[in-house]
């Protein structure tokens, strides 16, 4: 498979160094922005495709590779048909939605939502998820607006040209005083980080980019469903009729209904097994869990040097002490060990728990190496725990971009104000491995710290 990563505006579109299952470079931008009408894949053996960066459509994961809800019902869908794949990775709706009405790409797969606005200029593809806007608000805003009468005077931002925009046209017209910002800067994952930080009172969101944030940002609270389900999917010009039918008449085949039971096992079954705020939670399984382990923490402290009591918020957060935990995505065990990583550990079984406790702490020590010597502690122990979760690129380029804003890469402090940054758009483009989900390790590590300063009692 073939991948290039182009980062467009509306007039002007900038290449990229492609990264992914393979890698290629765009053609001249000049050359890409003036073509009207591509040649179908059919003939050319490969498609091109228009995403988005976002947790709920397309972005490279901690071991450097494409991944994404959208990206994988392409793949599946391109090697049904033995094509390769070119993805141009824009950086808004509104210039995904341009791309593809301008013929730059055969087909759009950026969480879009099938709107009748959108279907009078763009072929329809395949449908295949179903979601519901949602008013996102954080949970100490008082009052919580419980109609949409009672959105009167909040502070309301989304992203802009979404179809949120529409939603909130219309609900406006109904009720006065709904006044909102369209935020051209600021994805949704963003905006709803904002709601999260009490910088913003609410925004608008489909419930799976929720269910998928929400996670890390527990302030946030669904104040409304703002009307009936809708429909995500795919969206091409209209000269790639023929491609539409194609699509659609895969999604709905026997192959396709699997491929979207995988994405959805994948990327969302999970979600809700982990509760990671719960401090009653915590508190019983210190009970009830945790002395079956305290061992064998304080041995793989005496190995490698981390911190028990931190391993042992560590395992929490990742398995809440489950030994048999395994999730969708492939990780195992009590320190949920991806099978790689458990083979350049020598963990011949990651549902062992001292096997796995101490190739977790022997990762994590790794991770803390590697780290500049100039890095004081604890900074460079919160540094190596971001690493763990986001990967050790990542946090390199967040490192650099910390330098070039002026800010201290040693200082963790500075350096979890940088991370978030590499989900946005005015940041990421420029960084040697693209998009991640910075938002995650900064969340990550606090959790870790809340996580030790309650089990730390246990190994006193």
């Amino acid at each position: 498979m073939r991948l290039s990563l182009t980062l467009a505006g509306l007039t002007l579109l900038a290449t990229l160094n492609g990264c992914g299952d393979s890698n290629t470079s765009s053609d001249d931008a000049s050359e890409t922005s003036a073509r009207t009408t591509l040649a179908p894949p059919s003939e050319t053996g490969i498609l091109q495709v228009a995403t988005r960066n976002g947790p709920t459509t397309y972005f490279i994961d901690r071991h450097q590779q494409p991944a994404g809800p959208e990206h994988d019902l392409i793949k599946a869908f391109a090697d049904a048909q033995d094509w390769e794949l070119e993805w141009t990775v824009h950086t808004s709706t509104s210039a995904v939605l341009e791309a593809v009405s301008q013929g730059d790409a055969h087909i759009a797969a950026a969480g879009l939502t099938l709107l009748p606005s959108r279907s009078e200029i763009l072929a329809e593809g395949p449908v295949h998820t179903r979601v519901t806007e949602q008013l996102v608000c954080h949970r100490d805003l008082a009052p919580m607006p419980g109609s949409p009468a009672q959105m009167a005077d909040l502070d309301i931002a989304v992203t802009a040209d979404s179809s949120y925009v529409e939603t909130l046209d219309r609900l406006a017209g109904e009720h006065e005083g709904i006044v909102y910002e369209q935020d051209d800067q600021r994805t949704t994952e963003l905006l709803l980080s904002a709601v999260a930080e009490k910088t913003l009172d609410c925004t608008v969101a489909d419930s799976n980019i929720v269910q998928m944030v929400r996670r890390h940002f527990p302030g946030l609270e669904i104040a409304l469903e703002l009307g009936s389900q809708h429909e995500l999917g795919w969206y091409l010009p209209q000269q790639q009729a023929a491609l539409a039918e194609n699509s659609q008449a895969w999604m709905v085949s026997e192959q396709g209904k699997q491929a979207i039971d995988d994405m959805r096992h994948h990327y969302y079954a999970y979600i809700s097994e982990f509760d990671f705020v719960d401090l009653r939670a915590l508190n019983r399984r210190i009970e009830e869990r945790l002395p079956a382990y305290i061992d064998q923490f304080i041995a793989a402290e005496e190995k490698t040097g981390m911190p028990a009591d931190l391993l042992a918020a560590l395992a929490y957060q990742e398995s809440h002490w489950d030994p048999a935990a395994v999730s969708p995505t492939g990780v195992r065990g009590i320190m949920m060990l991806t099978q790689n990583t458990a083979e350049s550990l020598g963990v011949t079984n990651r549902l062992d728990p001292a096997a796995a406790i101490d190739g977790g702490a022997r990762y994590l020590a790794d991770r803390h190496a590697r780290l500049p010597d100039s890095i004081p502690e604890p900074d460079r122990l919160f540094q190596a725990l971001a690493s763990y979760n986001i990967g050790r690129g990542h946090l390199l380029d967040a490192r650099t971009l910390a330098r070039e804003l002026g800010k201290d890469p040693d200082s963790w402090e500075d350096l979890q104000t940088v991370l978030p940054l590499k989900a946005d758009k005015r940041y990421y483009p420029n960084t040697r491995y693209g998009y991640a989900r910075g938002y995650e390790p900064v969340h990550y590590v606090q959790r870790i710290r809340n996580y030790r300063d309650v089990i730390a009692t246990a190994f006193e």
